[in-house]
């Protein structure tokens, strides 16, 4: 009798990793090049920016995060992010309207959005593309047209733009709030049942709703906690621009979905690595402004941008998943035709004692 062996604990933990890898790997380089080519890239002033910016769309990242995890996908997030920076300066500057009243507005407002993205999604399964296309497609319309109540070089409330542009230990308020929404969700996936659960449900819809899991409630959840994120990202933009305008949410169609990509999140739903994702998005604003410091055009940076996201795809987590799950297999493969002869040997010598 054979008695097969189970992969140890630190292989299955390399196997599960490896997926994250190469996002930090690409961080190397980019820093490297950066070093040789490009030294303003890596100035206290340009990291600042860099720290800053991408905190902003490592919030956002996360928030598409959530919904991959579902197997979904967002596109309402520019909607989104310009109508809570837009509220920040109609509701913020009106008399008597503290800034805690049109933040808690554009909070609701976000959730309200994410809240029919969800439900028309998860309840009545239309698809995630067209429907969160056309929910921001309706949001920027309708932002569109409340922006014409007031002028348009309106800054948003001081109190905002100051605290934006602050210093805490040398970086922006900015970048820790990123860091700790980015630690907030690590300990939540890791230590709390709603977090385990809610990757197995992507992961597996179909055997969570055989456990008893409410599979449509998890995924009208992302929808709303990811809108909300949008909604957070969109109100530090606007205190960082000061005079946000309607198209102020445009850049971040494509890049949080790219930082999930780069960030080796599974496109089939349940893994993500909310830490990978946030380094991913502060890889992507890097990448900017070492570009921006080349002095490229903005067409070629476009280019390399979409560049990145094709490789970034060609390296995937699920690619990565299956190249080393098949070099692991075939490894197995080539110790096994001397492992069977010791065994065929051993086994006429000694019958009746099993071997490993």
């Amino acid at each position: 009798m054979t008695i097969a062996r189970r992969p140890s604990s630190a292989l299955t933990q390399f196997v599960v990793a490896s997926r994250y890898m190469p996002v930090f790997i690409a961080l190397g380089l980019l820093a490297a090049i950066a070093a040789i080519w490009v030294p303003p890239a890596l100035g206290e002033p340009a990291l600042r920016a860099v720290a800053s910016g991408g905190a902003i769309l490592a919030i956002a990242a996360l928030g598409q995060m959530l919904v991959i995890m579902t197997a979904g996908i967002d596109l309402s997030t520019p909607g989104t992010i310009t109508m809570a920076a837009v509220l920040m300066v109609g509701i913020g500057n009106q008399a008597g309207q503290p800034l805690g009243r049109a933040i808690f507005t554009a909070l609701g407002v976000a959730a309200l959005i994410g809240l029919v993205n969800g439900l028309l999604i998860g309840g009545l399964k239309l698809n995630a593309l067209i429907v969160t296309l056309a929910v921001g497609q309706l949001v920027v319309g309708l932002v569109t047209r409340y922006s014409r109540g007031f002028p348009v070089q309106l800054p948003v409330p001081t109190p905002l733009s100051d605290w934006t542009n602050a210093r805490w230990l040398g970086l922006s308020p900015v970048f820790w709030l990123g860091a700790a929404l980015t630690l907030a969700l690590i300990l939540g996936f890791r230590y709390t049942t709603l977090g385990r659960r809610f990757q197995s449900v992507g992961a597996n819809p179909v055997a969570s709703q055989v456990v008893g899991l409410r599979v449509n409630l998890y995924q009208v959840a992302a929808y709303v906690v990811a809108a909300v994120l949008y909604a957070v990202a969109g109100i530090l933009l606007a205190g960082q621009l000061k005079t946000p305008g309607v198209a102020a949410g445009q850049p971040y169609l494509l890049g949080p979905i790219a930082a999930v990509v780069i960030g080796g999140a599974s496109l089939t739903g349940g893994l993500a690595s909310s830490f990978a994702t946030s380094v991913a998005a502060f890889f992507l604003t890097w990448l900017n402004q070492v570009m921006r410091v080349l002095g490229l055009s903005t067409a070629w940076q476009n280019v390399v941008f979409g560049a990145v996201i094709i490789a970034g795809m060609l390296v995937s987590g699920d690619r990565i998943i299956r190249i080393v799950e098949r070099v692991l297999r075939e490894r197995r493969r080539g110790r096994k035709p001397g492992e069977d002869t010791k065994l065929e040997t051993s086994g006429s010598s000694r019958k009746g004692e099993p071997t490993s």
